[in-house]
This record gives structure tokens, sequence and C-alpha cells, in this order.
């Protein structure tokens, strides 16, 4: 693991933006070969978000052929509260770039069965080939949330190969990757 740290939150953002940027355009993903990308939710990778809207406003950078897990949800909540992590990922992110909402996937807080809702979501990272990039957090906050599924199941666990990139709670200017 290698340590980056910068002088503030905004060059800290940008350089977690640019690192997801390269790592999409060096894949080179196509119709037949999609980049997927873990992301977490909070204040905290929002600057990124913003870097990333920017790229692609300015052409730098399609998410056409980028699949999306994020790594949780509130239980119980409805996706279209103001609260929900779906409603944040989409009115932050989502909505601002040219992903087909068919590869952003959310899990469903709502869902009848949680097991089988985690389940269902490990099975389309799968079918996806797995996670290329997981963006994730040290937010303290992160811990006391409900989120549904656990991030140290025994597929993320078995999967060592992953590139990640991690966001720390404070101070937020430095990353792990």
């Amino acid at each position: 693991m290698r340590l980056v740290i910068l002088d503030n939150y905004d060059l800290a953002s940008e350089w977690a933006a640019k690192y997801i940027c390269n790592r999409i355009i060096q894949f080179k993903p196509g119709k037949e070969r999609y980049f997927t990308l873990g992301l977490p939710t909070g204040s905290t990778p929002l600057g990124c978000y913003k870097k990333l809207i920017e790229y692609h406003k300015n052409g730098d950078l399609s998410f056409k052929y980028v699949k999306t897990f994020n790594m949780d949800e509130y239980v119980g909540l409805p996706r279209h509260h103001p609260e929900s992590y779906h409603s944040y990922m989409w009115n932050n992110f989502f909505k601002h770039i040219d992903i087909d909402p068919n590869n952003a996937h959310i899990l469903d807080g709502n869902a009848e069965d949680l097991q089988a809702e985690c389940d269902a979501f490990e099975s389309k990272i799968k079918e996806a080939g797995g996670i290329d990039l997981f963006v994730g957090g040290h937010d303290p906050h992160h811990r006391r949330t409900q989120g549904i599924c656990s991030l140290q199941s025994d597929r993320r666990r078995r999967q060592s190969h992953v590139d990640c990139l991690s966001f720390p709670a404070a101070p937020p200017n430095y990353f792990c990757v």
C-alpha cells in the first residue's frame, strides 16, 4: 500500500479523481469490456465526484462502459428519500455523467429478504467480473450506519487483487492506494 498525503481536501479530491480517471482510461472499456468501480457515499468522496463530473463534462472521461457498485444502503429508508444513499448517488454523481442507469448498482434497503438482496448483489458483482477499483473509506460514522451487506464478505476477502483507493474520515487530505 502507498500513502499519499496532500495539503488539503481539494488537492486530495483532485488526486483521487485523477487516479480513478486514469484507471478507467488505461483499462480502455468498451461494449465487451466494462470497467467495474466500487463506490462509497458520504461527504468525504463528494469532492472527488465533483472532479469526475468535471472531467466528464470536459469530454475527458466517459462512464458509458463503466459499472458501479455502491457498498451500502440504509435499511428501511425508501430509495427516493433525500437521505438514502440511492438519492445521494443519483443527485451528487450519476445524473451528471453518461452512465447507463442499469449499470449503477445500489442495494435495496427495503428488500423483503435482505440476505437474498445481498446474495443477488454479490452475484451481480461476480457477473461483472469482480471490482476493478474499489474506492473505500475509513469513516467511523460508516461503521455505525445500517448498511445491509458487509464489506467483509467471503467473496471480497478472497478477491485480494482488487485495487483499492481509500478515503479516511479525518483529516481528509490523504489517500491509501
